[in-house]
């Protein structure tokens, strides 16, 4: 197993800057989104049949001194019970002292009156215990394809949050070492939360914080010091502590060589001395970084800041914030130590804040560090972290609580993750020459792509445990969920490339398109934008890996039912028109999870019969 805290003490968040640390070279900056547009899948329909459900809702209601419950639909299970499904019945049973058959049979009665289910409805049924199934007339289906087609790469997107500002820090590794697996999903988390907060129109900082002091990176200069002595692990002299990976050699050769070393946020030239610890351990920390910084770039991720945990301390944030907890008069002293009375705060025990050689614990950083966090402007906060942080969450927020700066209970908000297996050839795989005990980041990538190592890291819930298969992530077929996806969007682009008629899809005849495939594929398009607020809102970018594969399988069901290329001109158009909307959805969904579109895939075939797109 590979944890997802790097290796070394306990702070490395994945693995940990400081505002007042050095930034990038340059001012931080937001990072670019398409321009929002607030898309309207099937708005006209799907809000006025709301609008219509929360009438009726308070009709029933009326007289009973209950509050009517929210205009909510629901997607049916089974397809052939319906396109959405209504459950208010269930609920209001009790209050209204009535069966939910009779319940429902009102709620259908007084349904079909309202214009907007005489317009947008073909049929109401009832089933079950009281539920009421919703047929949508086509008109409502197709009403999306027009609506991908205008919005383009906006479709989907939201500017509700349009103005307010979050801060998501994410990776925060020491540079210890080259990055592991365990940092690969906390920056593939992170990233794809960035990119869920833009579509809803948030402005995004991606924020890094890392020490450049402390126990581990004395552990990396006096490992670096020992092998520019020429030992190496298995010597006598070689330090317990030391880290063992052949990087260690690398970067004494080149200190010993007197290179500069540059980092998006530092650089260093080193002076060859031996000796000069100060200097090995500034020369090692640049040149980790920008090995990181390597291995980002190369996973598609990038950082607009870069917070120091040592400036902290040189700017007396630490000092300063232990002030303000004791003038709260939420502190005492016990056997020589500081508490922090976290127990006023929901903790299941207070904690040591300073002990009792003078030392502070991990969690009073932390609590400065958001406080500035919120000093900054960031009234919302995402940290994403491993599960091994889970009992700082309580001490950090109660500290936050107990500094009086006004910051709101709950914050920051936390996604913790769970560790990685890696298998290959059946076998789980735990080292890597280079890292010396961990299988890092690129090898990971260097061993599948890109896009399979950020699609299958976040495939899966993040407070769950994940095996990533390698011989999965290298298959060309449908066995491998990206490779699924992606040929769903070649498949598309190779019929569109080979359609000879008129184009102009926004003018196509869309009211052709009656197939059960054809509705069932309009259909999850249009639950697109609703998806994407709702995994935004809650911080879940597997919902739209989850999503990309239900998409891809209604397109995969169209594709085997019908043709394309048919000698009806409109009807062709028409299902051209609606696959350019697919490729388009398949297409902004997979950017939101940082993985390309293909225009063209090989796919692997039984026996003889080839595949291509």
């Amino acid at each position: 197993m590979v944890p997802p805290g790097a290796p070394g003490d306990a702070p490395n968040r994945a693995g940990k800057p400081g505002f007042f640390g050095r930034a990038t070279g340059r001012a931080p900056v937001q990072a670019r989104a398409p321009a929002l547009v607030e898309s309207r899948p099937m708005i006209e329909a799907t809000q006025a049949l709301r609008n219509a459900l929360q009438t009726v809702f308070a009709q029933l209601v009326a007289g009973t001194g209950q509050a009517a419950p929210d205009a909510t639909f629901e997607t049916p299970k089974q397809a052939s019970h319906g396109d959405l499904a209504i459950t208010g019945a269930m609920g209001l049973a009790r209050a209204l002292k009535k069966n939910p058959r009779e319940i429902a049979a009102d709620l259908v009665a007084r349904l079909q009156q309202q214009p907007a289910v005489q317009r947008w409805v073909q049929s109401l049924e009832i089933a079950g215990p009281g539920f009421v199934n919703l047929r949508l007339a086509p008109a409502a289906k197709q009403a999306v394809v027009a609506e991908v087609l205008a919005a383009g790469p906006c479709f989907g997107t939201s500017a509700r949050h349009q103005g307010q500002r979050v801060m998501v820090e994410f990776v925060s590794a020491n540079p210890t070492g080259p990055l592991h697996v365990g940092h690969g999903r906390n920056a593939a988390l992170g990233d794809c939360i960035c990119n869920l907060m833009q579509s809803q129109g948030w402005e995004v900082l991606r924020e890094f914080y890392y020490n450049d002091a402390g126990v581990q990176i004395g552990t990396l200069a006096t490992s670096t010091q020992a092998r520019l002595k020429g030992l190496k692990p298995g010597d006598a002299d070689w330090p317990e502590a030391a880290y063992n990976g052949d990087y260690i050699a690398d970067i004494a050769a080149d200190f010993a060589a007197g290179k500069t070393v540059t980092a998006d946020d530092r650089a260093f030239t080193a002076s060859g001395d031996v000796a000069d610890l100060d200097g090995i351990r500034q020369f090692a920390v640049a040149y980790l970084r920008h090995e990181q910084d390597l291995d980002l770039q190369a996973f598609g991720v990038h950082f607009d800041h870069y917070y120091l945990e040592s400036s902290l301390y040189t700017d007396g944030r630490v000092e300063e914030t232990v002030k303000r907890l004791v003038a709260s008069g939420h502190t005492y002293e016990k056997d020589g130590a500081l508490w922090l009375r976290t127990t006023d705060y929901g903790d299941d025990k207070d904690r040591v804040m300073r002990k009792s050689d003078g030392t502070y614990t991990y969690f009073v950083p932390d609590v400065a560090y958001h406080v500035a966090k919120f000093e900054r402007g960031y009234g919302k906060v995402i940290n994403v972290q491993g599960t091994d942080h889970h009992g700082t969450v309580a001490r950090v927020r109660a500290g936050l609580q107990a500094v009086g700066a006004g910051i709101p209970a709950g914050y920051p908000d936390y996604v913790l993750y769970k560790m990685i297996t890696v298998m290959r050839g059946g076998q789980e795989v735990k080292i890597s020459k280079r890292a010396g005990s961990y299988v890092t980041l690129r090898d990971l990538i260097d061993w599948t792509s890109r896009d399979a190592v950020r699609f299958f890291l976040i495939s899966r819930k993040s407070d769950t445990e994940f095996v990533f298969d390698v011989d999965l992530a290298l298959k060309a077929n449908d066995e491998n969920p990206v490779f699924y996806v992606q040929y769903a969007h070649a498949r598309i682009c190779s019929v569109l490339a080979q359609y000879t008629g008129l184009r102009g899809f926004e003018q196509a005849d869309l009211s052709l398109l009656t197939a059960p495939t054809e509705a069932a594929l309009m259909l999850k398009l249009a639950e697109y934008p609703a998806m994407l607020a709702r995994a935004a809102a809650e911080f879940a970018p597997h919902d739209v890996a989850f999503y990309l594969r239900d998409l891809a399988a209604a397109f995969h069901a169209y594709y085997a039912a019908e043709r394309f290329l048919v000698d009806d001109a409109a009807l062709a158009r028409a299902r051209m028109a609606l696959l350019a909307a697919t490729a388009q959805v398949l297409k902004n969904a997979l950017g939101v999870l940082g993985v390309s579109a293909p225009e063209s895939m090989h796919r692997e075939a039984p026996a003889a019969e080839g595949a291509a797109a």
